[in-house]
């Protein structure tokens, strides 16, 4: 009777062990996942803030505004990839709960089946070590996972043209704002309403290219603000 005591208070003690395992690495992931939380709150306050800055100086301080849109991106792409950090971590949460329920749920059968005496028989030191084996592989699988989706994401460059693209849409918008402010009608509506008259001016073909981009940025900018 005492010896079967002594084994069954060392295997209750190892069981315990094993039962708070989940829970500790659970706890161990939700507190990663509020911190990767925080840090995407932060990253998308930042690129509002870089947002507002082109806003600012998109009509002022072209150089400043295209400043503020290039970290813009950077920040977008931190964000970007916290976002598939969280993904990754969420999903191991959900893995760790679901594999703990089917232990529990087996656990339970057996000891409703089994009395006392054959524990032992129900659960042995080859079944917890191939359990810990397939724990530990399905942990390597995640950590591969989340490399996997992080990598590559550090050091990419800003896309020049794409910059150029959004300064010339912030101009359009903050133009056509002004308009509407002061009730002006928009250039190109203006010069198409004034009847043809020739002035004998010979404009050349890079002022003539240069008066349509001005006027396709006035197009662009109206229509975003029109939104």
């Amino acid at each position: 009777m005492a010896s079967g005591w002594g084994w069954g208070s060392l295997f209750g003690g190892n069981a315990a062990k094993s039962k708070d395992a989940p829970k500790n690495a659970i706890l161990g992931l939700r507190s990663t996942l509020e911190m990767l939380s925080k840090r995407e709150k932060h990253l998308q306050h930042q690129m509002d803030e870089q947002d507002n800055i082109a806003r600012k100086n998109v009509t002022t301080n072209k150089g400043m505004a295209k400043a503020a849109l290039r970290r813009k991106k950077n920040f977008e792409h931190q964000l970007e990839q916290t976002s598939a950090q969280m993904l990754t971590v969420e999903q191991e949460i959900s893995s760790i709960e679901t594999a703990n329920i089917n232990k529990e749920t087996l656990d339970a059968m057996k000891h409703a089946q089994q009395a006392m005496k054959n524990i032992h028989g129900g659960l042995t030191i080859d079944k917890v070590d191939q359990t810990m084996e397939d724990l530990r592989e399905q942990h390597a699988i995640g950590q591969e996972i989340a490399e996997a989706l992080t990598q590559g994401n550090i050091g990419q460059g800003v896309d020049e043209d794409e910059l150029d693209e959004e300064l010339a849409e912030l101009q359009q918008e903050e133009l056509d704002n002004k308009m509407l402010k002061t009730g002006t009608m928009p250039v190109s509506d203006q010069i198409q309403r004034m009847p043809a008259v020739n002035t004998g001016e010979v404009r050349s073909g890079k002022q003539r290219v240069e008066e349509e981009d001005e006027e396709e940025e006035l197009r662009k900018l109206q229509a975003e603000m029109a939104m």
